[in-house]
């Protein structure tokens, strides 16, 4: 089968590339005043290049034959849309009213026995050459400033305008008789192009008023002269519409040309030179020297079979539609070529009809030619190739779609050393075959370009038929158009949208790209950051991404509970079977990497991702880097206007929604309960958050948290009411009687069964709760109080004491004991014998008893005994180091010299375990321990040991525990030393400086420091 070039010949100047702007544009004005291109002022030139269409036949044999004086009408009017060929219908009615000298075809137009043999009066008025201000010059001195000057001249030289001059200078229309005069007794042809055009410039002048008093008296003349004629313009279609850049003038024109031709008793005959049938035609006449048409046949019966074999995949004919007819009579154009320009293109006001369609296919058969392609053998939409400069040329200004440049440059074809979307495409993709996401890009590009909204854009069957030919796969048609959807940055992403171009970037796809490029070590890191963020908070001590036990301390710290973040790449949970996570449950055993097991097992909760968010959320982390790379002054200035509004719009939504998502990501929650998940290994439930409720605070996690905890009645809030004393004492140490409000407040922090106390609040609460129902009695110092006590402060720490009403009770430390005045004993002793001097005096809570204690015996006689004045106390809790220093500091601050006494509880047992060996190095002090032990082994058996005396005497509690605590199941361990001075530690020395760096050198865990040292 024979090639495209093997078939057809373009004509030299097509093939040559050297066609002029002039050649493109017929000018009635430059044919006959003889200075028009050759194409167009030669005559046989002008029709060896013209098709002989219907309408162009019809309106040379009228013409003509009124011109005889034979008939025919003596006023017509050519109507179609702009380009359509009326100026071209002109030329030719010039070149026959001159006699068509030199023509060697005229049968194919006209009989010749109709062709003029006398002189013609041929006078025309090109609305666009027209000058209503300055004057048109007509040659002899003279200007003319209205049709009717510019006519007068042309029919009648410099006589006919002066029997005008006085109209043409006052722009007032002359009558019928005077225009009558210039005829004379020859036959006559005026014409009449481009009034719309003419209508604009003087839009708004007097002259304006007089067009349709001059078109009357004309219509008039001309119906009065046997021999004379008038033929005139106007770019309208159907039903008196017009689409061209002129259509308000075009429709007014149509108004007043009514109104003439009513007016003058005579109806304009319409004619259309170039019907759509006949506009193929025009095209292969003008831009092809020969065509093959027994090979063209051969190729158009091979179209035919592809058609058949993959008529599933190509779209329907439609009704009266013949493409294998319409195929053959525009070979070499395939027909959704023709469709496109004469459906479509034409739809655009700056297209002119048959002027623009041989305007861009001469260079698209130029360019063409040039690069003769491979398995061509016809013209395809894709071959009109918008990387080739006069293709884009002709879009950006001929048709004035400048604003699609940025399509073509980046989606389509780039020019210079860039590439576009579709050139990437076939290099990686297509290399070595036909370059098909190129073909596609093409085809959606062009069909883009329509005026209406139902006419933009191609689907993918009629894009199936566009480019399928013989030697190309619809396979790879397929692929390319699913590569090209998929990475376009200006397709409509709309749903339901047909494939075409918007002039506004595809955001979604030019983010997406923008996406790739984010730097995902910074993507990580800055995720991380945004959750942090968003789970820190008040109510929880944040540990972030915990790794092991050894991340998170198992101390009290500031006081609040721990909120442990798994890391989403650590660890997920699915929604389909929740399990408690590996991490989760080895960070909830143990305690630091030596094997520990945690005390504080209450003083915890543990957040983990979702696994089906996870990535979502990730991708908007990668999202919001790509909105924010795209806002760069290089890369926003890329972007009209509104658009980068609306990139700075999604970048600010970006926020709030990378807060919901790691929200809704973070909603796994696990808690200390002895109700453990099923299946779970330890003391842990679980809890997922309401999704809704994620996006009501975005960027406060921490809140959802709270609600979760207390919703599973799990947390307690600084403001809610306190648990139940007797439930507290039944689960407590305090069982035994008595406890420090510092043991039972950790007591909180340790067992599952109780709520998370967020604040020392609610304890305090439960305190004095316990005191007003009597269920409790506290001691700090020398304050006492108990049921029916006035309000006093409650403070948690090792001298305050909590005991059960029962044990104060049978201690004798509840009652108060009575106290004596001192001037009541003196009586006493003064008078025996009165029975009334020996009625003891209760003293009220918190009144100081002055420095004297009571003997309580009951038969001793009441004498004062003066107390010791209280010592000076330093306290501290934090890390031991940073407690050391804190004491030594205060004191100092305080002009203290000596400490007579130093306290230390650690929190931590393997401190504490620690500590025993060091501590014995201490120079100058009696150093004692006190420890507690309980644990409770697998098989529910308990152990318990108390222990106070001199450190080295403790090692072998210490080797006997560490193995059995490491076994246990549950333990807790309370390790105190006290080191006392009987000469005192010198405070301005270094030795307290010493003493820390020792300690802290073996314990770095939070301690509860105490130091006693006499008033200076």
């Amino acid at each position: 089968m024979k090639t495209l070039f093997e078939i057809c010949s373009p004509c030299p100047d097509i093939l040559k590339g050297d066609i002029r702007e002039s050649d493109f544009a017929a000018d009635l004005a430059q044919v006959i005043n003889g200075t028009a291109p050759p194409e167009y002022a030669v005559p046989n030139k002008f029709f060896a290049n013209t098709h002989p269409t219907q309408g162009l036949k019809a309106l040379l044999k009228t013409v003509c034959q009124r011109l005889q004086g034979v008939g025919g009408s003596p006023v017509l009017r050519l109507d179609t849309q702009y380009g359509g060929g009326k100026t071209h219908s002109l030329i030719a009615l010039t070149h026959a009213a001159q006699g068509m000298k030199g023509v060697a075809n005229i049968q194919e137009f006209i009989d010749p026995e109709l062709v003029p043999t006398t002189t013609v009066r041929l006078a025309a008025f090109d609305g666009e050459n027209a000058d209503s201000v300055n004057g048109r010059p007509l040659g002899n001195g003279l200007r003319a400033y209205t049709p009717w000057g510019e006519l007068a001249y042309g029919l009648a030289g410099v006589a006919g305008y002066e029997k005008v001059r006085q109209s043409d200078i006052e722009k007032v229309a002359p009558g019928a008789a005077t225009i009558q005069e210039l005829f004379g007794n020859e036959p006559v042809l005026i014409l009449l192009d481009e009034l719309s055009i003419y209508l604009r410039k003087i839009k708004g002048r007097k002259e304006q008023d007089q067009l349709t008093p001059f078109l009357t008296a004309l219509f008039k003349a001309v119906s009065s002269s046997a021999k004379a004629c008038v033929v005139f313009t106007l770019a309208v279609g159907k039903e008196g519409k017009a689409t061209d850049a002129y259509s308000q003038e075009n429709e007014f024109v149509a108004e007043q040309l009514d109104e003439a031709t009513k007016v003058a008793g005579r109806v304009a005959t319409l004619l259309n030179p170039t019907t759509e049938q006949e506009t193929v035609q025009v095209l292969r006449r003008r831009l092809f020297s020969y065509i093959d048409e027994n090979a063209a046949e051969e190729v158009i019966a091979n179209y035919e079979q592809l058609w058949i074999n993959h008529r599933s995949h190509l779209p329907i004919e439609r009704l009266n539609a013949d493409k294998l007819a319409d195929f053959r009579s525009g070979f070499p154009f395939h027909p959704a070529l023709i469709d496109l320009l004469t459906d479509k293109l034409s739809t655009v006001s700056t297209f002119q009809r048959v002027r623009g369609m041989l305007r861009l296919l001469t260079r698209t058969i130029a360019h063409l030619w040039q690069e003769q392609p491979a398995n061509t053998y016809a013209i395809h939409l894709h071959h009109v190739n918008p990387g080739y400069i006069p293709i884009r040329d002709e879009i950006t200004t001929r048709l004035e779609l400048g604003r699609f440049d940025p399509v073509i440059q980046n989606d389509v074809a780039a020019t210079e050393k860039e590439t576009s979307l579709a050139q990437q495409l076939d290099a990686k993709w297509y290399a070595g075959l036909a370059p098909y996401a190129s073909f596609v890009a093409r085809n959606i590009l062009w069909n883009s370009f329509a005026f209406n909204d139902n006419l933009q854009g191609v689907d993918e069957v009629n894009l199936r038929y566009a480019i399928l030919a013989s030697g190309l796969d619809i396979s790879f048609i397929n692929d390319a158009r699913q590569r090209f959807i998929a990475e376009s940055a200006y397709l409509d992403d709309r749903p339901a949208a047909p494939l075409r171009f918007l002039t506004e970037v595809n955001l979604g796809v030019l983010i997406r790209r923008q996406t790739k490029q984010v730097d995902t070590n910074e993507a990580r890191n800055l995720l991380q950051d945004h959750i942090r963020t968003i789970f820190t908070g008040k109510t929880f001590n944040l540990i972030r991404f915990a790794g092991g036990a050894y991340d998170v301390a198992d101390d009290v710290s500031d006081g609040r509970p721990n909120l442990v973040l798994i890391s989403y790449d650590a660890e997920t949970v699915r929604n389909e079977a929740v399990t408690v996570p590996q991490l989760v449950e080895n960070i909830y055993r143990n305690q630091g990497n030596q094997g520990k097991f945690r005390q504080l097992l209450n003083n915890l909760v543990f957040l983990v991702a979702d696994d089906a968010t996870r990535d979502e959320m990730k991708n908007k982390m990668l999202y919001r880097l790509a909105l924010d790379g795209m806002r760069s002054p290089d890369r926003l200035a890329q972007l009209p206007e509104h658009q980068q509004e609306k990139v700075n719009e999604l970048y600010k939504k970006s926020e709030q929604e990378l807060a919901i998502i790691i929200q809704q990501c973070y909603r796994h929650l696990f808690y200390p309960s002895r109700n453990r998940l099923d299946g779970a290994n330890v003391d842990l439930a679980h809890t997922a958050f309401d999704l809704p409720s994620a996006s009501e605070k975005p960027g406060n996690g921490q809140q959802g948290i709270i609600k979760a905890l207390i919703d599973n009645q799990k947390l307690l809030p600084p403001n809610s009411p306190p648990p139940a004393p007797n439930f507290v004492k039944d689960l407590t140490s305090l069982k035994k009687g008595q406890i420090s409000t510092a043991e039972l407040r950790a007591e909180f922090r340790q067992n599952p069964r109780f709520p998370i106390m967020v604040s020392d609040d609610p304890f305090i609460k439960l305190v004095r709760l316990g005191i007003e129902e009597g269920v409790y009695v506290y001691q700090s110092g020398d304050l006492l109080l108990g049921n029916g006590d006035p309000y006093a402060e409650i403070k948690i720490d090792e001298q305050s004491i909590v005991f059960t009403s029962t044990y104060a009770k049978e201690h004798g430390i509840w009652p108060r004991p009575v106290v004596t005045k001192p001037s009541e004993a003196i009586d006493a002793d003064t008078d025996n014998n009165s029975d009334e001097g020996n009625q003891p005096t209760t003293s009220k809570v918190g009144e100081k008893t002055g420095s004297y204690r009571v003997d309580t015996t009951k038969d001793s006689v009441k004498v004062p005994v003066p107390l010791l004045p209280h010592p000076n106390v330093f306290k501290a809790e934090a890390p031991l180091r940073e407690a050391l220093t804190k004491i030594w500091e205060d004191a100092r601050s305080a002009q203290i010299k000596k400490i007579s006494l130093l306290s230390l509880r650690v929190f931590d047992g393997s401190d504490g375990f620690k500590l025993l060996g060091v501590i014995n190095t201490v120079s100058g002090a009696d150093k004692q321990v006190k420890l507690s032990a309980e644990y409770e082994t697998t098989n529910s058996s308990s152990f318990s040991i108390e222990f106070a005396g001199q450190v080295s005497d403790a090692q072998p509690i210490k080797d006997f525990l560490q193995p059995q605590l490491r076994a246990a199941s549950e333990t807790h361990l309370e390790i105190t030393f006290t080191l006392t001075y009987a000469s005192g530690l010198e405070l301005n020395t270094d030795e307290p400086e010493k003493i820390t760096e020792k300690l802290a050198r073996f314990a770095t865990g939070a301690a509860f420091v105490e130091a006693y040292a006499e008033a200076c």
